[in-house]
């Protein structure tokens, strides 16, 4: 969690433990990372099964509106409804909180400053100096 930059915080739609587990998760998070505004995506899984539901969409809404309005969906792993909406949120959060922060890296400003960084550093690139570069890949 101390690594992290974005979160998928996962509940199963068919128990109601799941989600007030959650909440508890959630404190941790933003205490460990001292921002409540790290990028959290809340996640309802097992939509495809309905007629087992015990968590209804009001009460997720009401956590997820709870937590600053995080992006609630709900999914499936078994008919993957939803897996890469989920996945594409979070990182578009991960970016979003970059560029304010001024990490940003797109554009020809961001080749700018790259070319800058092999230059200044003999070519080694970050690595070499301990920064990190923020990535997201969806699988």
């Amino acid at each position: 969690m101390k690594s992290g930059q974005g979160f998928l915080l996962v509940f199963s739609i068919t128990s109601s433990s799941s989600l007030k587990e959650l909440s508890e998760l959630r404190d941790q998070l933003v205490n460990l990372k001292d921002d409540p505004h790290v990028p959290i995506v809340l996640v309802g899984n097992k939509s495809d099964l309905e007629e087992d539901r015990a968590v209804s969409r009001a009460a997720a809404f009401a956590v997820s509106s709870g937590w600053g309005n995080v992006p609630y969906y709900e999914a499936s792993a078994r008919t993957r409804q939803n897996v890469t909406e989920v996945f594409v949120d979070v990182c578009r959060q991960i970016m979003h909180k970059d560029l304010q922060n001024g990490r940003g890296g797109g554009g020809h400003g961001g080749e700018e400053r790259s070319r800058r960084r092999r230059d200044d550093d003999g070519g080694e690139g970050e690595k070499k100096k301990g920064r990190r570069r923020n990535k997201c890949i969806i699988l």
